[in-house]
């Protein structure tokens, strides 16, 4: 299954973000563009993986407000970058399934595969530092034992997300439903349409 293979590639990007753990190391891909799905997915988990560690760092109530504001615009560049890669996987489906004839009375589904897959990235983010929680030698049983039960949901919550990616790819194959994207309009980041950008011109 496809989120089988996503959710592994998912938990190597995180497991190997953290042997350094820091947002300032070198990125690289364990698979070449030969491996184009396997290739995206491991780049948009690490993009997830900095950023993630980006808004913890962002928290710190001491953190001096040059370096918030310079985070800031990383913190920015890089939701840019997790919108271009989702519309990159997404393209990658749209081509896979390309032949496919939709059947005439199939329909949409609320979000496009690679958003789906988008959720499935972030959730192993999830899944990852509340069982790092749920096992933290220095906090309290209750603090443990309360981070156990968040960490079952997210478990649970990973299978069923996953089940409905499969479920939806499945679907596209068989022309039960159709693809439908729509490439993200972000105005914020574009100097013409938002107006404190313009202004500046």
């Amino acid at each position: 299954m496809f989120t089988e293979k996503a959710n592994k590639i998912f938990q190597d990007v995180i497991e190997k973000y953290h042997i350094i753990n820091t947002v300032d190391q070198p990125f690289e891909n364990a698979y070449d563009k030969s491996d184009l799905l396997e290739h995206l997915l491991y780049r948009k988990c690490w993009i997830d993986t900095v950023q993630w560690h980006y808004e913890d760092i962002i928290r710190d109530p001491q953190i001096d407000p040059v370096a918030a504001l310079t985070l800031k615009r990383q913190i920015d560049a890089s939701n840019q970058d997790r919108t271009d890669m989702v519309e990159y996987i997404d393209s990658y489906f749209l081509e896979k399934y390309k032949d496919i004839t939709s059947k005439v009375d199939a329909t949409i589904n609320t979000e496009s595969p690679a958003w789906g897959v988008d959720r499935l990235s972030i959730l192993a983010l999830k899944v990852y530092h509340m069982n790092e929680e749920a096992t933290r030698t220095d906090a309290s049983d209750t603090h443990k034992e309360a981070c156990q039960k968040k960490l079952d949901v997210l478990l649970e919550q990973r299978v069923d997300l996953s089940t409905a990616i499969d479920t939806l790819l499945s679907d596209i194959e068989k022309g039960d439903k159709y693809m439908k994207v729509y490439k993200q309009m972000k105005m914020y980041n574009d100097d013409e349409l938002n107006p404190v950008l313009r202004s500046q011109k």
